[in-house]
Formats: C-alpha cells, sequence, structure tokens
C-alpha cells in the first residue's frame, strides 16, 4: 500500500476496532489509536468453560488408570490381572509381553522429542529454510512410504498414503502464490518468539509433561499390542486411545499457546519486553492463567478447533482451483460456508483473546471472528498459509518418528509394523507440535494485534506493517472485484432466462 493509503486504512481499522470492542482503544494526543496496555492482561478472571475441565480431568485420570492395567496385564507374565477372560469373544491366543513394544514407543518419543528441540535450537536461524523442506519434502516422504506399504503387502495404508501424497501435493501447487507472503509472515513471527527466550523454556517444560505422559500411555498401548485380542479388537482400542492422546496432546499445545500469545501480545502492546510499563512476572501470570481460570476453555476447544482449521485448509485449496464446474462448485461451496460458521465458534485465534481477555472460548472465537471481518483482515488470514506450512512440519516430524519406530518393529515383528508405526507417528506429531505452536502463537497474535490497532505493528516494525497493509489492500481489491465478476455475472443470467422463449 501506497503511503497516501496507510493513513486512511489506520483510521478504518482503529475506528472499526473501538466500535466492535467497546473502547478497548484509546485515543493517544497526536490523533491516532492505541491499545490501552493497562487493559492488557489485567481483567478480572473467573472460571470460565468449568465443565469441559471437569471433563478432561475425569478423563485423564480415569485413562491413566486404563492405561495401567492393559500394560501391567502383559507386563513380565501373560495375564497377570485375569483380564483376558472378558475378551473371549475376539481372542486370537497369541501370547505377548509389554516390554516387546514399549522400547519401540521409547525410540518414538525420543526421536519425537529430539525433533521437537532441534526445531526450537534452529528455531533463530535455520526456521524459515526448515519449514521451506517441509512443504516441498512431504509430498515425497508420503509417496515413498506408499511404496513401502506395498511392497510390504500393506495395500490399504499404501493406498491411503499414496492419496495423502496426491492431496498434499494438489495443495501446495493451489497456494504456490501465497507461500512468499506466507514466508514473510512466519519469518517475523519466528522473529517475535526468538527475542522472548522465556517462552522457548516453556515449550521445552511443556514437552517434557508431554513426554512423561507418554511414557504412561505407551506402557498401555503397548500392553493392547501385546494383548491376545484380534487385530479388530486391538485397532478399535487403539483409536480410543489415539484420539484420547490427541486431545490430550491438542490441551498442553494450546495451554502453550495461551501462554505464548499473552506474551507477544503483552510486547507489542507496550513497545518491547523491556519497556518500562511492561507488568513484572507477566510470563508467570499468563502460565496461572492458562493452567487454572482459562485452562477449561483451552480444553473445550482443544476438541474441534484443529479437525475444522484443517478441513478449512483443503476446502479453500481445493475451491481456488475448481473452475468453471458449477454443479462442483455449488457443492464445495456449501461445505465451505458450513465450515466458515464452525471457524466462527472454534479458531484459533480465540486463544489469543483468552489470554489476553480470560473470556469463555465461544465467546473468544466469536470477537476475534467478527474483529476480523469488521476491519478486513480476515481477507489476509483467508491467504495466509502459516498454520498450514507449520502443519505439514509436524506431519514430516510425526513420519519421521513413525518410520524410525516402524523400521525397529519390521525386524522385531512384522506383523506389528503398521499397529506400532502408526501409534508412534502420533507420539511424533505432538511432540514436535509442541514446538512448531511457538511459531503459530507468535503469528495469531500479530493478526490479532494487526486488527485491534495497526500502529502496533507500525511501532514494532515499521517494513512488515507497510507490507501487510500492502498485501491486505491487494486481498480486498481482490475481494471487490470477484464480487463484481459475480454480480455482473448473475445480472446476465438473469437477462439470458428472460429473453429466453417459453416451451410450448
Amino acid at each position: 500500500m501506497s503511503d497516501s493509503q496507510s493513513p486512511s486504512f489506520d483510521d478504518l481499522a482503529s475506528i472499526s476496532t473501538t466500535e466492535q470492542n467497546g473502547g478497548r482503544s484509546r485515543r493517544s494526543d497526536d490523533g491516532s489509536h492505541t491499545m490501552s496496555p493497562g487493559r492488557a492482561l489485567e481483567p478480572s478472571r473467573h472460571w470460565r468453560d468449568v465443565f469441559w475441565l471437569g471433563i478432561f480431568t475425569v478423563h485423564l485420570v480415569g485413562l491413566g488408570f486404563v492405561l495401567a492395567v492393559l500394560g501391567l496385564n502383559r507386563f513380565k507374565k501373560n495375564d497377570r490381572l485375569k483380564i483376558d477372560k472378558y475378551t473371549t469373544g475376539i481372542l486370537e491366543n497369541q501370547a505377548g509381553l509389554t516390554e516387546n513394544y514399549w522400547p519401540l514407543y521409547a525410540v518414538a518419543g525420543g526421536v519425537g522429542t529430539v525433533l521437537g528441540w532441534t526445531w526450537l535450537l534452529l528455531l533463530g536461524s535455520r526456521a524459515n529454510q526448515m519449514m521451506k523442506v517441509s512443504v516441498h519434502i512431504l509430498t515425497t516422504y508420503l509417496a515413498v512410504i506408499s511404496v513401502l506399504c506395498f511392497w510390504g503387502g500393506q495395500i490399504f495404508w499404501g493406498v491411503a498414503f499414496a492419496i495423502g501424497a496426491g492431496l498434499q501435493f494438489l495443495y501446495v501447487i493451489s497456494v504456490i502464490e501465497r507461500l512468499p507472503f506466507t514466508m514473510l509472515v512466519l519469518q517475523k513471527a519466528v522473529k517475535m518468539a526468538w527475542n522472548l527466550p522465556e517462552v522457548m523454556r516453556v515449550a521445552y517444560a511443556f514437552m517434557g509433561v508431554m513426554l512423561l505422559w507418554m511414557v504412561i500411555w505407551s506402557f498401555g498401548v503397548a500392553g493392547v499390542v501385546a494383548s491376545s485380542m484380534g487385530d479388530g479388537g486391538r485397532w478399535w482400542l487403539l483409536v480410543v486411545l489415539s484420539m484420547s492422546l490427541f486431545w490430550t496432546g491438542a490441551v498442553l499445545c494450546n495451554t502453550v499457546h495461551v501462554i505464548v500469545s499473552g506474551m507477544v501480545f503483552l510486547v507489542l502492546i507496550h513497545g518491547g519486553r523491556e519497556a518500562a510499563s511492561m507488568p513484572p512476572k507477566s510470563l508467570v501470570k499468563s502460565l496461572r492463567h492458562a493452567v487454572t481460570t482459562s485452562f477449561g476453555s483451552i480444553c473445550y476447544g482443544s476438541l474441534f478447533t484443529a479437525a475444522i482449521r484443517t478441513l478449512r485448509w483443503e476446502i479453500r485449496g481445493f475451491r481456488s482451483k475448481i473452475g468453471n464446474n458449477e454443479c462442483l462448485l455449488c457443492c464445495v461451496d456449501f461445505l465451505f460456508h458450513l465450515v466458515e460458521t464452525l471457524v466462527r465458534f472454534f479458531n484459533k485465534y480465540a486463544y489469543v483473546q483468552i489470554a489476553v481477555y480470560g473470556k469463555g472460548f465461544n465467546h473468544s472465537a466469536r470477537d476475534a471472528w467478527e474483529l476480523f471481518q469488521s476491519t478486513g483482515v480476515e481477507a489476509l488470514i483467508a491467504y495466509d498459509c502459516s498454520g498450514a506450512v507449520l502443519l505439514m512440519g509436524t506431519i514430516l516430524g510425526g513420519l519421521i518418528t513413525g518410520t524410525c519406530s516402524g523400521i525397529w518393529t519390521w525386524f522385531k515383528t512384522s506383523d506389528r509394523v503398521i499397529m506400532v508405526g502408526s501409534t508412534a507417528m502420533l507420539m511424533g506429531m505432538i511432540l514436535v507440535g509442541l514446538a512448531m505452536v511457538v511459531v503459530e502463537s507468535a503469528v495469531t497474535s500479530i493478526y490479532i494485534c494487526y486488527a485491534e490497532d495497526p500502529l502496533l505493528i507500525n511501532r514494532w516494525d515499521p517494513e512488515f506493517f507497510n507490507q501487510m497493509s500492502e498485501a491486505l489492500h491487494q486481498r480486498l481489491q481482490h475481494r471487490s472485484a470477484r464480487a463484481r465478476e459475480v454480480m455482473t455475472h448473475n445480472r446476465l443470467d438473469g437477462h439470458h432466462i428472460q429473453e429466453s422463449p417459453l416451451p410450448v
């Protein structure tokens, strides 16, 4: 955006933000709008979404007991707790011990942790190269695993990975023109995160907590893999346990998300972490709020947000490449609007509102989305693919972890490769995801601050502010042009229908 255009956008965004948020902005002496630092992380805090906090706690305690029972039943002795009699209808009578498979999951935990820690260590110097590699290598890696599955006689999984490779390739092709802007946003987010070493320590600590839970989880899963149940029973039980691990991992990732978002928001509002107005012990306060009053909202949002975001990325990428197929476009538009409605109530930007204002999850998600739509920033977010790029890195880390465990399993017991490899892949994804979420939190906070008051970004990095403003201007122009094109097309169609002769 040119210099003459920027002030008008600043005023528009600031005025819209003030109207939308009931005076959260204040006008400075020079007439510009700025966020009030005193409001950040200082509202009265109440416990939110307590029901989901209770559900998660009961789930965690109950699952821990179940995992201990499943692991102990096959630890050093077959059917130690005499529970095989309850699975008489699905017995396969294949002896196995928990300790035969538990070391395989130890490999997964070790590889996933090393990958996550390596990512954090290289965050300041090689993060962009690592993200570019993950985007371009993931398709090849999926294709190679597909070939290995076919070679090993696993037709279903070979087809599944081949489809995954195809979808990944099509998605990258569909968003290739967006990658330069995406990498710019990620580069600035990395810069912000790298300048906050305390949030890196938080990510390391939460990876350690997740690793401790995975010790218990993998103990139970190893007992399931070693159990006397048939493959059908084992697979159903592994799916349930994997869904539980996914939820637990998402809760820990989003807890880090809330902590990092709160810190980044504070730094941007106060003009730097060394500013005199920066509140003392801000990291401790953010951590305390995340694991107490806001933890229920984190548990609630973690159930749905990741799945809805992934579906939205895929539909957006597919929608942009449909062309003029009216029937297919109509179906995809229906799905698109359905997912957009869900995004209104389940989006990752809610966690910034939770961190800063202590709201419930649905309230935060709705306010964040209305803020973006009222300021036009939603057009920029729709163009950005940073979340998808980080997800690709997470999936690649999971695949590497699963491959390492799967190769060792192949040499020990080849009939359990897919079971161990797929669950080990999930472990690796969660551990690497805990490292990736640091950057994602910085991205979301940057967008929230830009929507709340663009001058916050201008004060932090004027060049980046100009690049974002220019990109937003272009996206709004693009949307206006498409809207005019659709209206013109509809008018021509209506005129054509009116002029068509009626059938006799």
